[in-house]
């Protein structure tokens, strides 16, 4: 027997097989809640051929989703702190998997409408315990950064994944397995995560209803404009005062957060400048992602002709990119820190914006759609863990689900927000009938949010730089400054 294989433990460490279970069933959930923003995409024109959707009141199938969930995030970190992560995980989810049935036995408009938004609340309950969940069940610090590798892994590519997933169900089957799929995943979840993972301790103290109120009514303020802004118009009456009612409700947040005591959002979270820059680029790298898909579908179906299937399948380099980088990319945060993979990745996304607004009549597949999405899976697959850590590194333990609401606040807030501002700049240059014209704008706006993103990662590499040379004078040993700037 070699000298290498004497050297290998022979037991895992107490708890490990548990805790690796437990891992497993919530980043299950979490799969089936991400899905479930993108997985209806391509089955929408059956949706309202089957149940007499008019054109606008359509849009309301993926909205109402997006509204509740963006909207309710904070409140529902919030109160898993308060109430315990696993206990308001399972209620939510429990509400999730409900509201999938309901949804997928829909007989109107109003009906599914209805499910949906449910299943919005059911996600905004349940989201923000997952990585509280993560962070609790993982015994140790290298588990707990392969954890958060898988969940960017899973948050990144379950989008694309749930449009390969909603052709392929949709072709073969109907729409209502779009829904119907989430039934045997929840109920699977909801039997396994009492036995894996274990609860949290509630965080004691006065609930702050203001905050609550205030927080959520000012989040679904402006995604309800946002969403609504696109059809209505920038400078709307509704759009407007959506978003003045939402940055006054806002503003009152932040004045109730800095006088009680026990805040729905710790103002500490926020003197953090590098956790900041991290919150930023977490938005302006969804407000890209999700219009570039909204527009990329646009394009493989229209264009070039692909049918639902074939356009989830279209999106594979992307997924694949993404899941085959976040398995790496944990090495690389502990050889070099986490800004220079922030900053390779923000480049690496925009550059397929760039590629993208070159598409045309002319454009194929191969030629002129595939390197954009590996790019784009790439440097996704670079960016999601970093800033995952970034955000959560340092979070007290009681405060950890407040912290991941505001994290997953800002990846639907900044969804929306991009879809809204790249999907409005798309329409303006549009041509009824046609797709392309309009493309090379939409895009470039993408590339402008993803511009944003590399200036604010070479905000964080030059702070890193900064921040080690005291280290190297003072003589701090190398793998300690390595694993600080990891952190």
């Amino acid at each position: 027997m070699s000298s290498r294989t004497r050297d290998l433990p022979v037991d895992l460490p107490d708890g490990a097989t548990r805790a690796a279970a437990g891992i497993a069933v919530v980043l299950v959930a979490q799969l089936m809640l991400v899905l479930d923003a993108t997985v209806v995409n391509v089955a929408l024109p059956h949706i309202g051929t089957d149940l007499g959707f008019g054109a606008a009141s359509l849009s309301w199938v993926l909205n109402a989703y997006t509204l509740a969930f963006g909207g309710l995030l904070l409140l529902g970190g919030r109160l898993g702190d308060v109430l315990g992560r696993r206990r308001l995980f399972v209620v939510g989810l429990a509400l999730f998997t409900l509201s999938s049935l309901l949804g997928g036995l829909a007989q109107s408009p109003g009906e599914l409408v209805a499910a949906r938004a449910a299943q919005g609340v059911g996600a905004a309950l349940a989201a923000p315990s997952v990585l509280a969940l993560l962070t609790t069940s993982a015994p140790d610090d290298a588990a707990r950064s392969r954890a958060f590798a898988l969940f960017a892994a899973v948050s990144s590519g379950g989008a694309s994944v749930g449009l390969l997933l909603g052709g392929i169900v949709t072709d073969l089957g109907s729409w209502r397995w779009t829904m119907f799929i989430n039934v045997p995943i929840g109920l699977a979840v909801l039997a396994l995560v009492g036995a894996t993972v274990s609860e949290t301790p509630r965080r004691p103290g006065r609930f702050d209803v203001v905050g609550a109120a205030t927080s959520t009514l000012g989040a679904v303020a402006i995604v309800w404009a946002l969403i609504g802004a696109p059809e209505h118009g920038w400078t709307s009456a509704r759009t407007l005062g959506g978003f003045a009612l939402g940055v006054v409700l806002l503003a009152v947040l932040a004045r109730t957060e800095t006088r009680i005591a026990h805040p729905i959002i710790q103002p500490a979270l926020l003197r953090d400048g590098r956790r900041v820059a991290a919150l930023a680029m977490m938005a302006l790298l969804m407000a890209g992602q999700l219009a570039v898909f909204f527009l990329v579908v646009q394009f493989d179906e229209n264009v070039l002709g692909l049918g639902p299937v074939a356009t989830g399948f279209a999106f594979l380099p992307l997924s694949l990119g993404i899941f085959t980088v976040s398995r790496i990319t944990p090495r690389l945060v502990a050889r070099f820190g986490a800004p220079p993979l922030l900053l390779a990745g923000a480049t690496s996304v925009t550059t397929s914006y760039v590629l993208l607004s070159q598409l045309g009549t002319g454009s194929t597949f191969a030629g002129s759609v595939l390197l954009p999405m590996v790019l784009n899976g790439v440097g996704a697959g670079l960016m999601f863990m970093p800033l995952t850590s970034t955000v959560l590194t340092g979070v007290e333990p009681e405060h950890a689900g407040a912290a991941s609401g505001l994290l997953q606040t800002m990846q639907q807030l900044g969804g929306a927000i991009g879809v809204a501002v790249i999907v409005s700049v798309y329409a303006a240059g549009a041509v009824p009938g046609e797709v392309v014209p309009g493309l090379e704008a939409a895009f470039l706006t993408a590339g402008l949010l993803g511009a944003l993103a590399v200036a604010t990662a070479a905000t964080l590499v030059l702070r890193g730089r900064a921040g080690r040379r005291p280290a190297a004078a003072g003589g701090e040993p190398a793998a300690l400054a390595v694993e600080a700037e990891a952190a």
